[in-house]
């Protein structure tokens, strides 16, 4: 099994000048689940949108070609792909010739797939859409809907995850609602660095305190760990805590090194949002 300390983070790298799929590195998802309580089956599905603003390689005549790649990969997924190990495999391509972008995009989702779903018995495909050029002006910019409960005026003090300031009205009568916050931050599980992101919560059940909830989603400003990790740790813990019928978590963080990554959970079948980038992003 692989672990995060393995990986290019944190240390100094030579960018390989030509495709080499071997430079993806698969993190395990299951230490951190199991250190949340989850086994199979999960209380979620969902999936993790990645956007690679960084993609580059030569036409058959040694023309370079831009693009932007839009990734969906299943939570079902036994692994991650490490997102500086995604940087480099992506630069890979910057000096190799290819017939078309259709086959970029097919080594791109066989490559993914093959890291994502490593040591699985049964395998599927990651989503795989390119942009190119004459379609980046129709990319929109959108934020995410919900009531935000970042207008609320309220004293924090605690900026490591602290689930016991989760509370939800559990004798009145239930609510379905949508809240929304920019103030999420935690920093990378291996190099500390600050991870920006937005954050949006769905649910239906027992209405959940506003102010604990902006509270515990200030809380994990000083705590390190992967995006991924970081929504499956505040489902859960509103699973736990508000005892919702239903929950959708979703967080879109800002972009480092090309890419950005934006999971989605949810404890109900839905269609995973659309890979539309906020104004920070």
């Amino acid at each position: 099994m692989t672990t995060p300390e393995q990986s290019q983070l944190g240390k100094p790298s030579a960018y390989a000048d030509s495709y080499d799929p071997a430079l993806l590195f698969p993190i395990s998802r299951e230490p951190k689940r199991l250190e949340l309580g989850l086994r199979q089956p999960l209380p979620f599905s969902g999936a993790d949108l990645w956007t690679a603003f960084e993609l580059s390689w030569l036409t058959p005549r040694g023309k370079p070609h831009v693009a932007i790649a839009h990734l969906t990969v299943p939570c079902e997924t036994p692994n991650i792909v490490e997102s500086k190990s995604f940087k480099l495999y992506l630069n890979s391509f910057s000096n190799t010739s290819f017939g078309s972008a259709d086959e970029v995009r097919e080594r791109i989702r066989a490559d993914v797939s093959e890291a994502v779903w490593r040591g699985a018995p049964t395998r599927a495909t990651v989503g795989v859409r390119l942009l190119g050029p004459e379609q980046f002006d129709a990319e929109p910019i959108h934020e995410l809907d919900g009531l935000c409960l970042d207008r609320l005026d309220i004293e924090c003090s605690q900026y490591t995850p602290a689930p016991e300031l989760l509370t939800a009205a559990f004798d009145e009568q239930p609510v379905d609602e949508v809240l929304t916050s920019n103030l999420l931050k935690s920093n990378c599980l291996v190099t500390g660095q600050p991870d920006w992101g937005s954050v949006q919560i769905r649910y239906c059940g027992p209405q959940i305190d506003q102010g604990g909830l902006l509270r515990y989603l200030v809380s994990f400003r000083n705590h390190n760990e992967f995006h991924e990790q970081c929504v499956e740790r505040i489902f859960v813990d509103l699973w736990k805590r508000c005892q919702p019928a239903k929950l959708a978590v979703y967080a879109r963080y800002t972009r480092r090194g090309g890419l950005d990554i934006n999971p989605f959970r949810s404890s109900h079948p839905m269609a995973a949002p659309r890979n539309v980038r906020t104004a920070r992003q």
